[in-house]
């Protein structure tokens, strides 16, 4: 396969104006299928966004090694990376099969790769309050430009009526009671010597009563849970009625320009409180917590070996160890781990190394994927997957997928999980599930 043909991106800058109206009234101009909103809070790590609209084309594919149809989502993305072209999507946990065919994969009943190319897309910075189109054809570029001059935000944009979300009609595939009994079957694994750490998930669903407007619904969940590596995906053509709702706070991988490689692993929970006393107590108790930050060390000693086999022999570095990040609704703890591209690979080759990401399978890692197929009873699809944007110029940036929800048709679940280690206590990561899970619910009720 030739090269990457990576090109210097043409910019058109624009005016300064709200990023959440321009959103929906564009949607409204140009329509939802393809959307794809890599939506930053403003933080130092999401204080960038970038929009695509009216995609030039997609690519997907569905299946798992020796299914009928089934086609291998890292050949196809690095097919997408040799033509050249922006790219965003998702891509879902299952895509492990393809790195590591075993049969402890489910097999998804979403995309297992959706992505659209985009051309141009909006890029904006929130602390600079800049925006720019950012493309590779002219005349595209200025088409954009005039429709975005002519755009009136002050007119409500039309949409669907909101969707009804019942808070009593969410339908646990694993209850609380049934994941404490799973943790306790992880515990009686790591005290045998099979396992050292796992992340184990749990989800609940309902179906709508009638069909939801993804961006109607991505509204409520920005509102009240604004992540870093938020998102949302309207996937369109072969994939129409997927869609993945996400405040992620947790970035999978980033290469940059220069070859830099960055992945920052959360592991570590606590709710916010609203009284300041109780929020500095709750923020003390995860910072010296012995078992929150084994489990952030052995997964940092995880991606650590999975960017190894990619980077360049004594670059990986560990700036940030077990730091403490605070969100609108949780303290986490979160590492950095950087190291720097070998020479003649790419994106997709470090995207291959490392997946699925450590931070939500366990180490050793083919271990726990094996030991959590025979736990979880759905499979996770896009949740504990990526979502992901593909630079013309080869630039790469990723998030984890938690935090997450997934449209399918009125189908709309939601997932959450705890990380496993030797001193967890099963009550306690039943109450974490919790903590993860409500944010969301309530967001949308």
């Amino acid at each position: 396969m030739s090269p990457p043909r990576h090109r210097e991106p043409l910019h058109h800058p624009l005016p300064w104006r709200d990023p959440w109206p321009l959103v929906q009234a564009l949607a409204a101009e140009l329509g939802r299928e393809g959307l794809v909103w890599l939506d930053g809070d403003g933080s130092a790590q999401g204080h960038r966004s970038c929009l695509g609209l009216a995609p030039l084309e997609q690519r997907i594919c569905r299946g798992l090694p020796g299914e009928s149809g089934a086609s291998d989502p890292f050949a196809a993305l690095a097919e997408l990376a040799a033509g050249g072209g922006h790219w965003m999507g998702w891509l879902s946990y299952e895509a492990g099969a393809w790195v590591e065919p075993a049969p402890h994969w489910q097999s998804p009943d979403m995309a297992l790769l959706w992505a659209a190319r985009h051309d141009p897309v909006l890029v904006i910075d929130h602390p600079s309050q800049r925006q720019w189109l950012e493309g590779q054809d002219p005349a595209r570029l200025s088409s954009f430009a005039a429709l975005l001059e002519r755009l009136d935000l002050g007119a409500p944009p039309a949409s669907q009526p909101p969707t009804a979300i019942a808070p009593a009609s969410w339908h646990w595939h694993t209850p609380p009671e049934r994941f404490a009994d799973q943790v306790e079957q992880i515990l009686a694994w790591i005290a045998s010597g099979d396992l050292f750490q796992a992340n184990l998930t749990a989800c609940c669903e309902q179906q709508l009563a009638n069909p939801a407007d993804p961006l109607e619904l991505y509204g409520r969940l920005r509102r009240s849970c604004a992540a870093p590596f938020g998102g949302l995906a309207i996937a369109g053509a072969a994939a129409a009625g997927e869609a993945v709702l996400s405040a992620s706070p947790e970035r999978f991988l980033r290469l940059d320009g220069t070859g830099q490689v960055e992945t920052r692993p959360i592991k570590g929970t606590r709710p916010r409180h609203q009284h300041p006393e109780a929020d500095a107590d709750a923020a003390a108790d995860l910072v010296t917590s012995a078992k929150d930050r084994a489990e952030n060390v052995m997964i940092v000693d995880l991606l650590r070996n999975d960017l190894g086999r990619v980077c360049q022999p004594g670059s990986i570095q560990v700036p940030q160890l077990v730091g403490l990040e605070s969100y609108r609704q949780v303290h986490h703890l979160t590492s950095v781990v950087r190291g720097q591209l070998g020479d003649g690979l790419s994106a997709i080759d470090l995207l291959r190394a490392c997946w699925p990401g450590g931070s939500i399978t366990g180490a050793p890692k083919i271990r726990a994927c094996q030991r959590l197929h025979g736990l979880e009873p759905v499979p996770r699809g896009p949740y504990c997957g990526s979502l992901f944007r593909l630079g013309a110029d080869g630039q790469f940036d990723s998030s984890i997928l938690i935090r997450s929800l997934l449209l399918r048709g009125q189908r709309l679940r939601a997932h959450a999980g705890c990380g496993i280690v030797a001193d967890s206590d099963p009550a306690a990561e039943a109450e974490e599930l919790g903590w993860k899970l409500q944010p969301l619910l309530e967001a949308l009720a």
